[in-house]
C-alpha cells in the first residue's frame, strides 16, 4: 500500500527574532519493505541555507540557516511511502543460544551495539518488571519481546502529551500511564535491563484515530540473525508495514523532530498538524 503523510508545523513569535540554526528530522527512512516514493520540505522563512545530512547513527537530517529577523516560522512535509506487507517472525535468531535470554551478542556486533545497550534508565524496580516478563514466558527472546509489548498496551493507559521528552521509565512503570514516547522508552530499558539492544524511533502510524494527527514513538530491537526488528507497545503489536519511521536513536532527544532556537525577548507558539492515511 502506499501512505501517504502530510506534517505542518507553524510557529509564531510575539515579536520579531533571530532564528539560529534548526535542525529537522523530518525525511523517512527506507527500509527493505517500505520505499520512499516522493517527498518534499518547505521552509518558510526561505532558509539561507539547507544543509542534508546523516547523522552518526544513519538518520537523514536536515539543517536550515537563517539571515532575517522574523515573527514567524512554517515547515512542511509532504511524503509518500510504498510500504509492503512481510512477516516480521520470518527469521531465525542466531546463534542459536540467542533463542533464551539472557544472551551475549558476538563481540564483532557488542562493539557496534555499545550505545543500544546502556543501561539509562534502568531502576531496580524496571528490571523486576522486565525480569517478571520474562520469567513468564521461560525466559524465550522473542516470547519475551512480544509479551512485553502486550502488557504495556493492555495495563497502561494511554495519554496524549504533545510536548516534550519521554517520561524516566520508571515514572512511567509507576504511573502505569503515559505518552507513546513514554510506553517507547519504558519498552527499551527493559530490553536493556536483560541485555537486549534496543533504540527509540520517532515516526508515523496509519490505523488508528489516536495517531493519525500525531507524531508517533515505538522501539527496535537488535536481533542477531534478524538486525532491527520493531515494536510498538502503545499499539501491542510487532510492527509490520503501517508505520512510517523518521529517525532511531539511542537517545530519543537526539531525533526530536525540530530543534534549534531564537534570538529575542518574544513568546513562541506552536501549532502542529499531522494526517496520515492510505493512497493510491
Amino acid at each position: 500500500m502506499i501512505l501517504n503523510v502530510s506534517h505542518r508545523l507553524f510557529y509564531t513569535y510575539s515579536e520579531s527574532v533571530i532564528l539560529e540554526p534548526h535542525t529537522f528530522y523530518l525525511f523517512p527512512k527506507a527500509y527493505p519493505h517500505q520505499q520512499i516514493v516522493s517527498y518534499s520540505m518547505t521552509v518558510d522563512p526561505v532558509p539561507s541555507m539547507l544543509v542534508q545530512n546523516i547523522d552518526a547513527e544513519g538518520n537523514h537530517q536536515h539543517i536550515a540557516y537563517f539571515r532575517e529577523a522574523t515573527t514567524s516560522l512554517t515547515v512542511s512535509v509532504q511524503m509518500a511511502v510504498r510500504s509492503d506487507d512481510f512477516n516480521l517472525f520470518g527469521f531465525v535468531l542466531f546463534p542459536f543460544e540467542t533463542e533464551q535470554i539472557p544472551f551475549q551478542y558476538p563481540e564483532s556486533l557488542k562493539k557496534l551495539l555499545q550505545p543500544y545497550l546502556v543501561r539509562e534508565g534502568v531502576t531496580t524496580y524496571v528490571e523486576q518488571y522486565a525480569r517478571q516478563t520474562a520469567a513468564s514466558e521461560r525466559w524465550k527472546t522473542v516470547a519475551f519481546l512480544t509479551a512485553l509489548c502486550r502488557d504495556i498496551s493492555q495495563s497502561f493507559m494511554y495519554e496524549r502529551r504533545e510536548v516534550g521528552p519521554p517520561m524516566l521509565p520508571e515514572h512511567t512503570l509507576i504511573g502505569r500511564k503515559g505518552t507513546c514516547r513514554d510506553f517507547a522508552q519504558l519498552f527499551v530499558a527493559c530490553c536493556r535491563a536483560l541485555g537486549i539492544a534496543a533504540r527509540f524511533v520517532s515516526g508515523y502510524l496509519y490505523g488508528n484515530a489516536l495517531q493519525e494527527h500525531d507524531l508517533h514513538a515505538w522501539a527496535e530491537v537488535f536481533l542477531p540473525g534478524a538486525g532491527w526488528r520493531g515494536f510498538d507497545p502503545t499499539e501491542g503489536n510487532a510492527v509490520i508495514n503501517n508505520h512510517v519511521h523518521l529517525a532511531a536513536s539511542a537517545d530519543p532527544v537526539l531525533i526530536a523532530p525540530v530543534t534549534g532556537v531564537f534570538r529575542g525577548r518574544a513568546k513562541s507558539t506552536l501549532l502542529a498538524e499531522v494526517s496520515v492515511g492510505e493512497g493510491i
